[in-house]
């Protein structure tokens, strides 16, 4: 596999084939990205310089790394895992809780697996109201914006964002034009903006939002950010809809998920779209908030299971139809 990614993180393609014992001049710098999403205890001094040596407690956080992102676990930094590494990411760590297994009518679970969803610590959310739905507010920055996207293109994004989220669980969400009484607040932010987690330039952190009930969501304001991927040329563009439907869930009480598939996978490549929910996504979010009524998962489970089964039987009928067109030429030449 070839390494590739953001570039913010370029370098760390020295890295591969790394393992425990090694030294590699870069090492000590992937231990800072791996404590800043929490495989490895935060420095408590801003200025330490971690060794540049690829000890057990690297090993440790490598194999960590590799089962939450559902990569090998070697232990090692093939290419697979700096290739994951070096993609762009949510800035929330992944240092969350893991929620319960849960099972769907008929034996299925979570796409054919344990469920792999998890929440803040703690899981926080939203309070709930005698009578569903809930009613959170929410507002798109009039401020931090980006210049080259129209404002109601970016409404829109977020309306169908919190739309996908709104059909599954008893939550309603209204905007409002009032920023400061929003519950939800969304804007586009560069570098240091406030918060005390400064975003690093394109291709690096997309994003970060905080548990409930903070309600702030911040977008990196460096990216070349796109609400028509078709209609966007820049290699480099990041879709704006798959990264406010994931923060969002974030807003939500939703951790990151361990599932490829799902919207709430810590990494999003450049011009990957990944919008809608997967039962993972549903299943954690429904054990925060319970089912929207009429919402089916069990038919979210057969649609899914579907969509997963599609390109093997399109590619067992290629190879069905190559086999056949090579009996066909060796009868016909012999």
């Amino acid at each position: 596999m070839s390494v590739h990614g953001g570039e913010a993180w370029g370098s760390f393609k020295q890295l591969v084939d790394a393992r425990r014992g090694s030294r590699v001049a870069g090492l000590g710098e992937l231990k800072r990205y791996l404590a800043r999403f929490g495989y490895l205890p935060k420095s408590g001094h801003e200025h330490d310089h971690p060794t540049d040596a690829f000890d057990a407690h690297m090993e440790a956080a490598v194999r960590r790394y590799q089962s939450t992102l559902s990569l090998p676990v070697t232990g090692q930094l093939n290419s697979a895992t700096i290739d994951r590494i070096m993609a762009p990411r949510c800035g929330v760590g992944d240092d969350t809780i893991h929620g319960a297994p849960v099972s769907l009518p008929g034996g299925g679970s979570g796409g054919g697996a344990v469920s792999r969803f998890t929440f803040f610590k703690g899981q926080p959310r939203w309070a709930t109201q005698p009578d569903p739905p809930l009613v959170l507010t929410y507002a798109i920055s009039a401020t931090a914006t980006v210049d080259y996207l129209p404002r109601e293109a970016v409404r829109a994004v977020f309306r169908r964002a919190f739309a996908r989220w709104a059909r599954v669980i008893p939550v309603a969400f209204v905007e409002t034009d009032d920023y400061d009484a929003a519950d939800i607040r969304a804007g586009f932010h560069s570098g240091s903006h406030g918060d005390g987690i400064p975003f690093d330039g394109p291709l690096g952190v997309l994003g970060h939002a905080f548990s409930p009930r903070n309600g702030r969501l911040h977008l990196d304001a460096a990216e070349r950010w796109a609400v028509d991927m078709d209609a966007e040329e820049a290699r480099s563009a990041v879709d704006l809809e798959s990264v406010a439907t994931h923060e969002i869930g974030h807003v939500l009480g939703l951790g990151h998920s361990s599932s490829p598939r799902a919207v709430m996978y810590p990494s999003l490549r450049p011009r990957e779209k990944k919008a809608d929910l997967t039962v993972d996504d549903v299943q954690g979010v429904q054990l925060l908030y319970g089912s929207n009524p009429g919402f089916s998962l069990s038919s979210l489970y057969q649609q899914q299971a579907s969509s997963v089964s599609s390109p093997a039987r399109s590619s067992t009928w290629l190879s069905v139809t190559f086999v056949c067109a090579v009996l066909v030429i060796f009868v016909t030449c012999f």
